[in-house]
Protein backbone atom coordinates (compact mmCIF):
# COMPACT_ATOMS: atom_id res chain seq x y z
CA UNK A 1 0.00 0.00 0.00
CA UNK A 2 1.55 3.43 -0.74
CA UNK A 3 1.11 6.00 1.65
CA UNK A 4 2.49 9.68 0.89
CA UNK A 5 2.74 11.85 3.79
CA UNK A 6 3.41 15.56 4.02
CA UNK A 7 4.46 17.51 6.93
CA UNK A 8 5.50 20.91 7.71
CA UNK A 9 2.58 23.48 6.95
CA UNK A 10 1.42 26.18 9.66
CA UNK A 11 0.59 29.58 9.18
CA UNK A 12 3.02 32.33 8.78
CA UNK A 13 3.76 35.72 8.26
CA UNK A 14 4.21 37.23 4.89
CA UNK A 15 7.90 37.25 3.82
CA UNK A 16 8.28 34.37 6.15
CA UNK A 17 9.80 31.03 5.18
CA UNK A 18 8.63 26.75 5.32
CA UNK A 19 9.94 23.57 4.42
CA UNK A 20 7.31 21.28 3.69
CA UNK A 21 8.52 17.34 3.57
CA UNK A 22 6.83 14.60 2.15
CA UNK A 23 7.53 10.75 3.25
CA UNK A 24 6.70 7.72 1.13
CA UNK A 25 6.37 4.10 1.99
CA UNK A 26 5.26 1.32 -0.48
CA UNK A 27 7.04 3.11 -3.23
CA UNK A 28 10.27 3.29 -5.05
CA UNK A 29 11.03 7.02 -4.89
CA UNK A 30 14.13 6.74 -7.05
CA UNK A 31 11.87 5.64 -10.06
CA UNK A 32 8.97 8.64 -9.74
CA UNK A 33 9.24 12.09 -10.97
CA UNK A 34 8.12 13.96 -8.19
CA UNK A 35 5.64 17.28 -7.63
CA UNK A 36 3.90 19.52 -5.63
CA UNK A 37 0.95 20.46 -6.40
CA UNK A 38 -1.56 23.31 -4.48
CA UNK A 39 -5.12 24.31 -3.84
CA UNK A 40 -6.40 27.50 -3.08
CA UNK A 41 -9.76 27.75 -1.46
CA UNK A 42 -12.36 27.79 -4.77
CA UNK A 43 -9.31 27.52 -7.44
CA UNK A 44 -8.18 24.44 -9.05
CA UNK A 45 -5.26 22.56 -7.98
CA UNK A 46 -1.93 23.56 -9.86
CA UNK A 47 1.18 22.51 -10.25
CA UNK A 48 4.02 24.41 -8.34
CA UNK A 49 7.43 22.46 -9.02
CA UNK A 50 8.18 19.10 -10.03
CA UNK A 51 11.66 16.90 -9.71
CA UNK A 52 12.42 14.01 -12.11
CA UNK A 53 14.11 10.49 -10.48
CA UNK A 54 17.40 12.28 -12.34
CA UNK A 55 17.39 15.49 -10.24
CA UNK A 56 15.80 17.64 -12.81
CA UNK A 57 13.43 20.44 -10.85
CA UNK A 58 11.30 22.94 -12.81
CA UNK A 59 8.72 25.38 -11.26
CA UNK A 60 5.67 27.62 -11.79
CA UNK A 61 6.37 31.24 -12.58
CA UNK A 62 4.70 31.79 -9.49
CA UNK A 63 7.11 30.59 -7.13
CA UNK A 64 10.27 30.47 -9.29
CA UNK A 65 13.13 31.79 -7.03
CA UNK A 66 11.11 31.45 -4.33
CA UNK A 67 10.66 27.98 -3.85
CA UNK A 68 13.29 25.09 -4.07
CA UNK A 69 12.16 21.22 -4.67
CA UNK A 70 14.61 18.36 -3.87
CA UNK A 71 14.65 15.19 -3.30
CA UNK A 72 16.55 12.02 -0.90
CA UNK A 73 15.75 9.08 -2.45
CA UNK A 74 17.70 6.94 0.14
CA UNK A 75 15.24 8.18 2.73
CA UNK A 76 11.97 8.02 0.18
CA UNK A 77 11.61 11.66 0.87
CA UNK A 78 11.03 14.76 -0.97
CA UNK A 79 10.95 18.41 0.04
CA UNK A 80 9.89 21.88 -0.47
CA UNK A 81 11.52 24.99 0.55
CA UNK A 82 9.39 28.26 0.31
CA UNK A 83 10.82 31.35 0.89
CA UNK A 84 9.63 35.17 0.67
CA UNK A 85 5.79 33.37 1.28
CA UNK A 86 3.19 35.75 0.29
CA UNK A 87 -0.41 35.79 0.94
CA UNK A 88 -1.36 34.31 -2.50
CA UNK A 89 0.42 31.19 -1.20
CA UNK A 90 -1.86 30.50 0.79
CA UNK A 91 -3.68 26.72 -0.33
CA UNK A 92 -3.54 23.56 0.44
CA UNK A 93 0.28 21.58 -0.33
CA UNK A 94 0.50 18.19 -2.24
CA UNK A 95 2.38 15.82 -2.53
CA UNK A 96 2.46 13.71 -5.86
CA UNK A 97 4.17 10.61 -7.17
CA UNK A 98 4.23 9.43 -10.67
CA UNK A 99 5.92 6.11 -11.08
CA UNK A 100 7.81 6.07 -14.64
CA UNK A 101 7.38 2.32 -14.50
CA UNK A 102 3.77 1.96 -14.34
CA UNK A 103 2.16 5.64 -14.98
CA UNK A 104 0.07 5.58 -11.94
CA UNK A 105 0.24 8.54 -9.96
CA UNK A 106 -0.09 8.45 -6.19
CA UNK A 107 -1.14 11.26 -3.85
CA UNK A 108 -0.78 12.51 -0.16
CA UNK A 109 -3.30 14.45 1.87
CA UNK A 110 -2.10 17.48 2.08
CA UNK A 111 -0.72 20.12 4.71
CA UNK A 112 -2.49 23.12 4.73
CA UNK A 113 -0.21 26.52 4.27
CA UNK A 114 -1.55 29.90 5.44
CA UNK A 115 0.26 32.71 4.82
CA UNK A 116 -0.86 36.10 6.80
CA UNK A 117 -0.27 38.78 8.79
Amino acid sequence: QVQLVESGGGLIQPGGSLRLSCAGSGIIFSICRMGWYRQAPGKQRELVATITNGGSVSYADSVKGRFTTSRDNAKNTVFLQMNSLKPKDTAVYYCNALSIVSGISYWGQGTQVTVSS
